[in-house]
């Protein structure tokens, strides 16, 4: 039984991507350049049960072992980029502050 997947993210300074496992379950809600004001962030080097605690990832580009968009090994820019997982208070979904959609962002929802 498989618990966990390989996910694939891109640092949007760079376009180096990088690969972490993650639950099955997760909720991604975007990628950006800034910190959501309040929110927790791991390592992508913490356990993944830790991870997926989280609000989401602090990634440093090339700190972890990056790749371009066809798999050849980069060195990776050294910019941080944060994963921002989505959140719920009280059963209703949080907006991230300030709102992200001017920045890089990707959206698993239809």
């Amino acid at each position: 039984m498989v618990d966990s997947v390989t996910v694939r993210y891109t640092c949007p300074h760079c376009d180096a991507v990088v690969s972490l496992e993650r639950a099955l379950d997760m909720a991604d809600r975007s990628v950006t350049t800034i910190r959501q004001p309040g929110w927790t962030y791991e390592t992508p080097s913490a356990d993944l049960e830790t991870r997926e605690a989280a609000d989401g990832i602090a990634f440093i580009c090339g700190e972890q072992p990056v790749t371009d968009r066809n798999g050849d090994p980069l060195e990776g820019c050294g910019r941080p980029f944060y994963l921002n997982f989505v959140r719920f208070e009280q059963g209703v979904e949080l907006e991230p502050d300030p709102p992200t959609y001017d920045g890089p962002r990707f959206d698993f929802r239809s």
